[in-house]
């Protein structure tokens, strides 16, 4: 009787965790330069560098902060930077209730843990081991992320209060190329490609015509296309 010397044996909560932090790496190189961005932006528009270094330690996400840091500039309210702030991050309640039947049973430390880690990179690449749910495998990713994305900021800060101007070296695109390397493997569908094409449809339309809720506007009109097109494509079969 052959034994079968192919069988795997489950990897050890290090050895995922390791794992977890290498498939995060692409995505870390990427968003280096919008953690730069963040940090210099902060400082030029009259932060202290502790205020800017908090806002990505007790924050942790990086289009609210390149929002509420604009807004305190400009000398916006604070209830209007909190609603600002809320309907930019509303998403990660879509992402909370896709992640709720795997973290539900966890102790409360874990699910506190993963929840402040959830990121839309962690959401899309870190959070399934060949398509498993294993919490070493997200923490490994989230934590990893966590720790790049405040290092880079501390760079914008040193950099920005040694370097002027530097928030106008491009380095914005950082925040777009990172968001198109997480959407582009998602669109698996029509019903997907119809809510992107909208979406990005919608959304250089209203910046072209200075419509400032533009942003809210394609997100519900592209995700409303994208169903409808996916029930009308369902009755027709």
């Amino acid at each position: 009787m052959k034994v079968n010397s192919q069988v795997k044996l489950p990897l050890s909560p290090k050895q995922s965790f390791l794992k977890g932090t290498v498939a995060m790496l692409p995505l870390i190189v990427a968003v280096l330069p919008w953690g730069i961005l963040v940090g210099a932006y902060g400082i030029e528009s009259g932060l202290t560098a502790w205020q800017t270094q908090a806002m990505s330690l007790f924050v942790f996400a990086g289009t609210s902060q390149l929002v509420a840091i604009g807004m305190l500039q400009a000398g916006a309210s604070v209830f209007s930077i909190l609603v600002t702030t809320l309907l930019i991050t509303s998403r990660h309640l879509l992402y909370s209730m896709a992640m709720r039947q795997h973290i539900q049973a966890l102790p409360l430390k874990w699910r506190s843990s993963l929840g402040f880690l959830l990121t839309d990179e962690l959401f899309v690449n870190g959070t399934q081991d060949n398509g498993i749910f294993n919490r070493w495998y997200a923490l490994g990713g989230g934590l990893s992320f966590y720790i790049a994305w405040n290092f880079a900021t501390l760079l914008g800060i040193v950099a920005g209060e040694a370097l002027p101007n530097l928030t106008n070296l491009g380095l914005d695109f950082a925040v777009v190329a990172t968001f198109i390397a997480i959407l582009i493997p998602m669109i698996k569908n029509l019903s997907y490609l119809v809510c992107v094409g909208i979406s990005l449809m919608v959304s250089v339309y209203c910046e072209a015509h200075k419509i400032q809720a533009g942003l809210l506007i394609s997100i519900i009109l592209g995700m409303l296309s994208g169903y409808f097109f996916k029930c009308a494509a369902g009755r027709s079969k």
